[in-house]
């Protein structure tokens, strides 16, 4: 079995942890209707770099 020769420390055990923690969302404010949307990905209304790219239907 394998045993560690040396302790580990604490900065370095912290260190190898620095990538787990939980990344906020990126969001834009769309300028057409001024609502948080997600980077390279299309408004509720289908809009998509300005253009219409789908046509949503109204419920």
């Amino acid at each position: 079995m394998a045993v560690p020769k040396k302790r580990t420390s604490r900065s370095r055990k912290k260190n190898r942890r620095s990538h787990d923690k939980l990344k906020v969302p990126a969001f834009t404010v769309d300028p057409d209707t001024g609502e948080a949307r997600r980077p390279h990905h299309m408004s509720p209304e289908g809009f998509y770099n300005g253009k219409q790219i789908v046509e949503v239907e109204e419920v």
